[in-house]
């Protein structure tokens, strides 16, 4: 058979399209098997990332199929975001215009790939019925209390005109724009994460062995969940006129109350409402302020990174035990999202709080000592051990005096036992064009209102100008002038639009749906708890936190407000590593991009197929290789003109070999034959190795080659192009129809032991560890055969020489330590 892969990639992927496939079954008699590859941003092109991705979800919902399972295998676009804006300023296109003609050229790429999705199910999270129903569970989020809008000081990006989340500030700057932030009060929708946090926390365990370990725990620190103590510094009276009244005292959160008498400073975040009202009422020194502004600027995750930098309030509290005064700072490793903004500081036993205070020369008190005090510190004793210089609490080991402490301070109401998490709420406010419109309205008589459930969705208004300044909607002629839903009186809509996270938390529940609903009903409860939970997810590592962590939340959100009976989106996750070129990441500006489209029209879409999936372990980075491109095509070449080798009369031929009656070279490809289909089974339901699967299918190629027999080529290929068509089916669909009328795909196939049965085997002989030969022996010879056999193999390196020790390796080698 001649290989042409154009000719057969055009030929089936026509045949799957005209016969749908792919589609899911409705009955939903059949164990089913939900396999899900992120979806991506229709950006214009795809790029070799995409292409590995849907090829690993592809391999998956095409070996699923031909085990009987009933797959559904959606796609869809996640097409809400700035580069829309972005490109309609530079194009002078509308966002809409750029967006859809994005998807249909890269759902014609995708489609050369010969992916497997389900057509049906596909849309875009910036479709009117997707935001119909996403602005729905808004709404329901916000009547349970869900959801709720508060002013808070967020980081304002000049140019993109937007709030940016802490983890897109990056030194300060925008992480799209790179132009500097500002502080900013503003009024914005914030989800409630926070109450779903130890949930998300607890559930994480029924996450392991299925979920990368690096992923779990990347979620545990993000949740950040502690225990200690929380109590009040109370302001001295000259603190409290120099605040003009407005402040008494402060909260504290801490981890270490064993450590509290060793409290020798206070800090506050630059945010803390003191230090705001310090600022903004130049009750501190032009430089100091100045100072403060400028720690603002950084987000809490580059903070994190920066040198230790404070600057004294000139206020002091009181120490709520010992009475003694403690000077308040503020420093830029205090977090504002946590604890209350305020931390008690004890150089001695927190090695921050020790680089900060050797740095402004602030006294160090040792209060914990493991046998003896140390007197001058060169680094923080953070280590459990015994108070001293601890009144009553002398003495106690540093667990008893964390139960002491934080009892003393209940029973004398200074304080209380407490849980925090670094975790906070999520605003989903942004003030940008193309997303979706958050379905509130601004009423003079009512406050805020939701809209009516019967008035969704809240479109977006079409006849608008994106320039860049400012947000469209707010600076829209009429779209924002309504009546208010509650009494009809003029009111004006919101027009912050949702984060574009908020469409990538509930898009699986929208694929399990069957689209005959899609019309009434946002999730279909019954195809949710059929489909659901999603059995296999695929995508990067750099969703690892903030996406994964907001569907699993969205998740337990709706099932709280009944639209599902799922609590955990992902049974199962692969993060696959990145595809690099001369050993950095593709892109355009290093000009190392290789595009999918000219690989396709050079060698085929099963040969970028093949390579995607042979070239590294799915978990691990990718390197391009134009060789192993060649490679690739090579192997898929040799495998389609092997055909003329196979014959046979009929399938009963194939099924029913004497395996007896074949001779060694005819029973080794047997064997390696049905080595590669084990490997097949434990690759896609344990191990993602698919390199090694694709390995075992050439050794077996080879092994083919080294016989002659007519009807074990046909076996061979009747195993070979079941367990590769999840790889490159183009060619296996070709051969199978050529060969087996496709028979071979409509049913599992099974594992025959008796091609594992070895007439003999081959041991290695080493000398002092080196190989020098082998010897083939029986598999029932005795270890005193095996080395009778061995020794006469290996008599030339044996004789004369002293030996000293023998060693049996059964079904391995055997090896001869001599003294020569």
């Amino acid at each position: 058979m001649q290989y042409n892969p154009q000719e057969i990639e055009f030929k089936w992927q026509s045949y799957w399209d005209a016969n749908n496939s792919f589609e899911p079954s409705d009955e939903q008699k059949k164990e089913k098997k939900y396999i899900l590859s992120m979806f991506p941003y229709p950006s214009g092109r795809i790029h070799m990332g995409h292409v590995r991705n849907y090829c690993l979800g592809d391999a998956f919902a095409r070996y699923f199929r031909k085990a009987d399972f009933n797959v559904l295998h959606p796609i869809g676009w996640d097409s809400f975001g700035m580069p829309a804006e972005n490109a309609a300023i530079k194009h002078k296109l509308h966002p809409k215009k750029w967006t859809y003609e994005n998807i249909d050229y890269m759902r014609k790429e995708l489609n050369s790939l010969g992916l497997s999705f389900s057509k049906t199910r596909e849309f875009a999270t910036s479709d009117e019925l997707y935001t119909k129903w996403e602005q729905e569970f808004i709404i329901k989020m916000f009547e349970s209390g869900l959801l709720y809008r508060k002013s808070t000081t967020v980081n304002w990006c000049e140019d993109c005109h937007t709030v940016l989340a802490n983890e897109q500030v990056e030194d300060g700057c925008c992480w799209r724009c790179d132009n500097e932030i500002v502080q900013k009060d503003m009024p914005g929708y914030y989800v409630a994460i926070t109450q779903y946090a130890q949930e998300l926390l607890d559930d994480l365990k029924g996450l392991e062995n299925e979920w990368p370990s690096q992923v779990l725990t990347m979620q545990e620190n993000w949740i950040g969940r502690s225990e200690g103590l929380e109590f009040t510094l109370n302001l001295t009276l000259d603190s409290r006129y120099k605040l003009d009244k407005n402040f008494n005292n402060y909260k504290v959160f801490t981890t270490r109350p064993d450590t509290i008498y060793g409290v020798s400073y206070s800090a506050l975040a630059p945010e803390h409402p003191i230090v705001q009202y310090m600022v903004e009422n130049n009750l501190l020194s032009e430089s100091k302020i100045n100072a403060i502004k400028n720690m603002q600027k950084h987000s809490e995750r580059d903070r994190a990174t920066l040198p230790k930098e404070g600057v004294s309030l000139e206020l002091d509290v009181i120490h709520p035990l010992t009475n003694e005064k403690i000077p308040v700072w503020v420093a830029n490793f205090v977090l504002a999202s946590y604890g209350g903004g305020a931390v008690m500081a004890v150089p001695a036993h927190d090695q921050r709080d020790f680089e900060f205070a050797r740095q402004y020369d602030l006294p160090i008190k040792e209060v914990i000592v493991k046998e003896e005090k140390i007197g001058y510190l060169k680094e923080a004793f953070t280590e459990a051990g015994t108070l001293i210089e601890s009144e009553t609490f002398t003495g106690l080991k540093s667990n008893e005096a964390k139960k002491a402490i934080i009892y003393h301070f209940e029973k004398n109401s200074l304080g209380k036992k407490q849980i925090n998490y670094k975790l906070r709420d999520w605003g989903i406010s942004r003030q940008r064009y193309w997303g979706a419109p958050i379905p509130f309205v601004h009423c003079e008589e009512c406050g805020l209102v939701p809209e009516k459930i019967k008035n969704l969705p809240i479109a977006l208004p079409e006849d608008v100008e994106i320039t860049g300044e400012g947000n469209p909607l707010d600076n829209h002629p009429t779209w924002k002038h309504c009546a208010c839903p509650k009494c009809g009186k003029p009111a004006v809509r919101e027009t912050d639009t949702l984060d574009t996270f908020v469409q990538s938390s509930w898009y699986f529940l929208r694929y399990a749906t069957n689209p005959k609903s899609w019309n009434k009903e946002g999730i279909n409860k019954a195809d949710s708890n059929y489909w659901m939970d999603v059995d296999q997810y695929i995508g990067g590592i750099e969703h690892a936190i903030l996406h994964l962590l907001y569907a699993r939340f969205f998740t337990k959100a709706l099932n709280s407000l009944g639209y599902t009976n799922s609590k955990e989106p992902f049974k199962r996750l692969l993060t696959q590593g990145m595809v690099l070129k001369d050993g950095a990441k593709m892109s355009k500006s290093k000009g190392n991009v290789v595009d999918p489209d000219l690989i396709i029209q050079k060698y085929g879409a099963d040969t970028a197929r093949l390579f995607m999936m042979f070239a590294a372990p799915p978990t691990k980075e990718l390197e391009w290789n134009d060789s192993a491109v060649e490679g690739a095509f090579r192997f898929i070449k040799k495998f389609a003109e092997r055909v003329s080798l196979v014959a046979f009369d009929n399938l009963a031929q194939i099924e029913n070999i004497n395996h007896e009656s074949l001779n060694k070279d005819e029973k080794e490809a047997r064997r390696k034959v049905y080595e590669a289909l084990k490997k097949s089974n434990e690759v896609f339901t344990k191990t993602y190795a698919f390199n090694t699967l694709i390995a075992s299918s050439m050794e077996a190629m080879n092994a083919l080659q080294n016989q002659q027999n007519p009807l074990v080529w046909a076996e061979g290929y009747w195993i070979l192009t079941n367990i590769l068509e999840p790889i490159i089916p183009h060619l296996c669909w070709e051969i199978s129809e050529m060969l087996f009328d496709k028979l071979n795909f409509d049913k599992p196939l099974s594992i025959k032991e008796e091609v594992f049965t070895l007439d003999t085997l081959l041991l290695a002989i080493t000398i002092n560890g080196k190989k020098r030969s082998e010897v083939e022996v029986s598999p029932e010879a005795s270890k005193e055969e095996i080395l009778a056999s061995a020794k006469l193999k290996a008599a030339k390196w044996l004789d004369g020489n002293e030996l000293i020790k023998e060693i049996v390796v059964p079904n391995k080698l055997v090896n001869f330590v001599i003294k020569g």
